[in-house]
């Protein structure tokens, strides 16, 4: 027979092997033996393995000192799995019970990142967003200065980066409306505002001011004869503002045409 023969036939029975011995291992009825094999297969990162037989013990061990242990494994099993909901929903049962537990400073940070990993792109329903800052603000209270700390703070930066990314999606989608069926302008410039107030500190500051000043331009552009002077004042203003405060920006050619313009309709208003 081949080599490569050889080792695939060797694999095979290794495989096997393997199989057959997990097969008996779900058959026993010796907990503690169940349990010192799910610690084995947990380090293997054979999560599925390891969490079948840490189910399996599980109503053995509770009510005693092993119970908190199983749990925890269990929680980094889904974890291990990247099956962040059931994974939050364990974490979250060991914070319950165990609250001064040897692990709950790692519990309590791994339901946050649970539901960090679990949360959507910025378009879809952000339930999962507001679950995450909302452990993570915990935990940063509870654990200042832990291991996680950190990295709590960061992922909580980025969660509270997707809320401000959908609310820029909503203003765009007003922007772009325009005066279909009434002043979508105005929508969108309050959605931005809103924005800025509730994520001052959010990395879409620029684009959020930008649609500012864009729609303060085409309400001038599109308001009543009476208003216009009015609207220019306002859009004048969010210009000198925006090129203040970004003189590099992308948008810096279009902002300075629009800057052009809302000075010729003022001086035609003296």
């Amino acid at each position: 027979m081949a080599k490569k023969g050889i080792i695939i036939l060797a694999l095979a029975l290794f495989a096997l092997t393997s199989c057959n011995e997990y097969q008996k291992l779900l058959k026993s009825t010796d907990p503690e033996l169940k349990y010192e094999k799910a610690i084995e297969y947990f380090n293997q990162k054979k999560y599925v393995k390891a969490q079948t037989l840490f189910d399996d013990v599980t109503a053995y061990y509770k009510g005693t000192e092993r119970s908190e242990d199983v749990l925890i494994y269990l929680a980094r099993c889904y974890m291990g799995q990247k099956d962040y909901a059931s994974a939050s929903e364990y974490y979250a049962a060991y914070v319950r019970n165990y609250p001064k537990g040897r692990s709950i400073m790692e519990a309590s940070f791994m339901v946050a990142h649970s539901y960090y990993m679990d949360a959507p792109e910025a378009k879809l329903d952000q339930e999962q967003t507001r679950l995450a800052i909302e452990y993570y603000t915990k935990f940063t209270e509870n654990y200042p200065e832990s291991q996680y700390a950190q990295q709590a703070y960061d992922e909580m930066t980025e969660m509270y980066d997707r809320l401000a990314e959908k609310e820029l999606y909503s203003a765009q989608l007003y922007y772009n409306l325009g005066t279909y069926l009434g002043n979508n302008y105005l929508s969108a410039e309050i959605v931005a505002k809103n924005a800025i107030k509730k994520y001052p500190s959010n990395k879409y500051l620029e684009e959020f001011n930008w649609i500012i000043l864009q729609s303060k331009y085409q309400q001038m552009i599109n308001s009543y004869d009476q208003l216009k002077a009015e609207r220019a004042r306002e859009a004048q203003d969010e210009y000198y503002s925006f090129i203040t405060e970004y003189p590099d920006s992308k948008h810096k050619n279009a902002a300075e045409n629009m800057g052009k313009a809302i000075k010729k309709v003022l001086q035609s208003e003296e």
